[in-house]
């Protein structure tokens, strides 16, 4: 791939980062609370990464789950890695609530409902980077 986006820098509100993978805001209108956890390096594949890299991913993708499990109460949150657009390693953590657009329905799929924009102010995303670095801290510390 001759320009991949995740592998420049971000204009993306990045809410944690290290010298391995960041996780940003992804700022969608709909899904306000939408975050995408992005390997810093261009890698395909999950099973391109070692086992301990491959850990320390899944480790800050569960991490930021939580954060926004504890945070906002959603009625799910879906996880996806897919990477056919962008085939570089990331992974989607959506927060889903029965009054989004598209509940039940995959958030890339048919809309089920006229959207109903949710409130996400400068407020929640700072409580939200905040509980992000502390659980991702904590998270990987564990293993040091």
């Amino acid at each position: 791939m001759t320009q991949c986006p995740l592998c420049e820098p971000t204009s993306l509100p990045v809410l944690w980062q290290d010298q391995d993978c960041r996780v940003v805001l992804t700022q969608d209108q709909d899904y306000p609370a939408y975050c995408r956890v992005e390997w810093l390096a261009h890698v395909k594949e999950m099973t391109d990464l070692p086992p301990l890299s491959r850990a320390k991913m899944m480790k800050v993708v569960f991490s930021v789950e939580t954060a926004l499990r504890e945070l906002l109460q959603p009625e799910k949150v879906n996880l996806a890695s897919l990477g056919n657009m962008t085939p570089h390693l990331h992974w989607h953590v959506v927060p889903r609530f029965k009054e989004d657009k598209h509940f039940p329905n995959s958030h890339w799929g048919e809309t089920t409902r006229a959207a109903q924009p949710q409130a996400f102010t400068q407020a929640l995303q700072r409580q939200l980077t905040e509980k992000v670095n502390r659980l991702i801290t904590c998270a990987l510390a564990a293993t040091a």
